[in-house]
C-alpha cells in the first residue's frame, strides 16, 4: 500500500557527482598512460642516437692510411671526445629525470586505473541506460541482488498498460536514483508516446530526514508546500518507484507537529483528488527486494527479487477477470467471516460498501470513479472493501507479524487484537508488542479519533505472485491471501479520518462472504 509521504522529501534528493568524477579520473588516466608511452619511445631514440654519436667521433680521430704515436692519437681522441663526454654527462641527467617521469607516470595511471566506478557491475540488466527529460542525478551502485531484469520491456508495461499515458500528459517519475535504469526506462517510455515526463532521482538518507525534521522550525509546520501544490495542479500522473529502504520518521516526532503538517497539506491532497490523478506506485505494497522486506519475510533480496519482478511481468488482462470476480463478490456480500487455525475467528458486516480492486490497470471506467480506482499498487492484485463502521466482533492472531519504527523491522510474535462492536478492546502478543502499543497509544485528541477502528478487508488475487515456503509471513497480493487493518481508512475508500492504521497480513486463512467459501486455507476457491 502506499507509503506515507513527508514534506521534507525536496531536502532529501541530493545530486550524486561521484560517478561523473571517477570518470574523469578513469580518462585522465588513459591520457597519461599514453604520454607515458611516448615519453618511454622517446627516451629510447635519444639513447640510440647518443650511442652512434660517440661511436663515429672514435672513428673520425684515426685517419684512414696513418699511424700517428699513441700519445698523438689519445690527445686527438681526446679532443674529439672533450664535446661529447659534457653532452654525455648532460644527457644523463636528462634522462635520470625523464626516466622518474616515467616511472612516477606510470603509478599514477596505475593507481587511477584501479579506481572503481559507481556503476552497477552486479546488477544483470538488458536495458541500455537511457536519456530522459528532468534527469537530476546521476547512477550509484544499487547493492540489491536481483535476477536479470529487462527494464525496457517492465517500463513499457508500466507506462503504456498500467498508467494509460496519453499524448500531452505531464508525468511525474520518482524514485531512489540506485534504481536508475528503471527510472530512466519508463522516463524515455513516456517520452516515446508524446508526453513529458518529470524525472526526479534521489538518494535516501534517513538520518539527514531525521535532521530536518528536529532542525527545521515549527514555525513552518503550518506553511503550505507551495511546490507540491503546484505540482498537484500540473501532473496527470504520477510513476512512484518505492525502493528506499522503509523507515517510520514519526515514531518519535510529536504528535501536534505533525497534525500542523498534515492539516497543512491537506489542499494538496484535496486538489489531486479533485483532478484524479493516477498513482502508480512500484514496490508500495511492501515486496520492493529491500534489506528490510527481506527481513521482515524471512527471503534473501535475490528470492525476493524474483518474485516481485515476476509479480509485475504479470498477464494484466487475467488479473483483471480475476479482480472483477472477487469485486462483484464482495459487493454482492453482506457479511464476512475470516476464521484461521490459530485462532482467528472475526466476522464484520460490508453491505453496500464501495469495492475497490488494484488489478494492474487504471481503466477509462476508472478514472470516472476516481479516488482509490485511480491508484495502483505494483505488483498489483487486490480487492478490496471498508467495512461497516461498529460491526466486527471476534479475535485476529497473527503469528509473525513486523512493526516498521524509526529503526527498522520489530518483530512481533502472537499478535492477538480483540474487536467488540467494530472497536479494538485488547492488543496483546507474546513478544515484542511495545513498539507498536506506544505508536497506537501516541495518537491522542482528534488526530487519533476512530483509530480504534476496525476498518478493511483486502484479498489477494494475483496468481503469478507466489511468496514460497520460505516466507516467514504474508503480503497483500498473492492470491488467497487476507489482509485487513484498523484505523483510517480513507486511502481504501471510507470515512474515517484517523492519523494513525495499523495493517497486517494472514496466510493461510479462510474466508467466507454470507457463509460461502471464497478462500479456503489461503487459497482462492472462485
Amino acid at each position: 500500500m502506499p507509503n506515507e509521504q513527508f514534506p521534507w522529501n525536496g531536502l532529501t534528493e541530493q545530486t550524486l557527482t561521484t560517478a561523473l568524477l571517477l570518470e574523469v579520473l578513469r580518462w585522465l588516466a588513459v591520457w597519461l598512460l599514453a604520454v607515458s608511452a611516448v615519453a618511454f619511445v622517446a627516451y629510447l631514440v635519444c639513447v640510440t642516437l647518443l650511442c652512434r654519436s660517440e661511436s663515429r667521433a672514435s672513428r673520425r680521430a684515426v685517419k684512414p692510411g696513418t699511424q700517428p704515436n699513441t700519445q698523438a692519437r689519445r690527445v686527438a681522441v681526446n679532443r674529439q671526445r672533450a664535446p661529447g663526454k659534457k653532452l654525455m654527462q648532460k644527457g644523463a641527467t636528462v634522462k635520470t629525470k625523464l626516466f622518474l617521469l616515467i616511472v612516477s607516470s606510470a603509478l599514477t595511471c596505475l593507481a587511477l586505473a584501479c579506481a572503481t566506478p559507481p556503476v552497477d557491475n552486479q546488477k544483470p540488466v538488458t536495458a541500455a541506460p537511457a536519456s530522459a527529460q528532468g534527469t537530476t542525478s546521476a547512477t550509484p551502485p544499487s547493492a540489491i541482488p536481483t535476477p536479470t531484469v529487462d527494464y525496457a520491456s517492465i517500463a513499457h508495461k508500466v507506462v503504456t498498460q498500467c498508467a494509460g499515458v496519453k499524448a500531452g500528459e505531464i508525468i511525474q517519475i520518482s524514485g531512489d536514483a540506485k534504481d536508475a535504469e528503471l527510472l530512466e526506462e519508463l522516463a524515455l517510455e513516456v517520452s516515446k508516446l508524446g508526453a513529458f515526463p518529470l524525472l526526479q532521482m534521489y538518494r535516501s538518507n534517513p538520518e539527514r530526514a531525521k535532521r530536518a525534521m528536529q532542525e527545521i522550525p515549527a514555525k513552518w509546520d503550518t506553511q503550505v508546500n507551495q511546490l507540491g501544490l503546484k505540482l498537484a495542479g500540473m501532473i496527470n500522473a504520477n510513476i512512484m518507484l518505492a525502493n528506499a529502504e522503509p523507515f517510520n520518521l514519526f515514531e518519535n516526532f510529536p504528535q501536534e507537529r505533525l497534525d500542523a503538517q498534515r492539516q497543512a497539506n491537506e489542499p494538496i491532497n484535496k486538489l489531486r483528488r479533485q483532478r484524479n490523478i493516477r498513482g502508480i506506485a512500484i514496490g508500495g505494497n511492501g515486496l520492493y527486494p529491500s534489506k528490510t522486506n527481506s527481513e521482515r519475510l524471512g527471503l534473501t533480496q535475490a528470492e525476493l527479487g524474483q518474485i516481485f519482478w515476476n509479480g509485475i511481468n504479470t498477464d494484466y488482462t487475467q488479473l483483471q477477470a480475476d479482480g472483477e470476480k472477487y469485486r462483484q463478490l464482495l459487493a454482492a456480500a453482506n457479511e464476512v467471516q475470516l476464521t484461521h487455525p490459530n485462532g482467528t475467528d472475526l466476522k464484520v458486516k460490508i453491505a453496500q460498501r464501495p469495492v475497490f480492486v488494484s488489478d494492474g490497470v487504471i481503466s477509462a471506467e476508472d478514472i470516472k470513479r476516481g479516488g482509490p480506482a485511480v491508484q495502483l499498487w505494483l505488483p498489483a492484485g487486490e480487492a478490496y472493501v471498508t467495512v461497516v463502521p461498529n460491526t466486527a466482533e471476534g479475535r485476529i492472531v497473527v503469528d509473525r507479524d513486523h512493526y516498521t519504527g524509526a529503526n527498522g523491522n520489530n518483530l512481533i510474535e502472537g499478535l492477538t487484537l480483540e474487536f467488540k462492536a467494530g472497536k479494538l478492546v485488547a492488543m496483546t502478543a507474546r513478544a515484542g508488542l511495545e513498539p507498536l502499543k506506544k505508536a497506537y497509544d501516541k495518537v491522542t485528541g482528534q488526530s487519533g479519533a476512530g483509530k480504534e477502528q476496525f476498518s478493511f478487508i483486502d484479498l489477494g488475487v494475483n496468481r503469478s505472485l507466489v511468496l514460497g515456503p520460505n516466507a516467514k509471513r504474508g503480503d497483500y497480493a498473492p492470491a488467497g491471501m487476507v489482509s485487513l487493518g484498523f484505523g483510517g481508512n480513507e486511502q481504501y475508500g471510507g470515512a474515517n479520518k484517523a492519523a494513525w492504521g495499523y495493517e497486517t497480513n494472514l496466510a493461510g486463512c479462510t474466508v467466507r462472504l454470507d457463509g460461502k467459501v471464497v478462500v479456503e486455507n489461503g487459497a482462492l476457491k472462485q
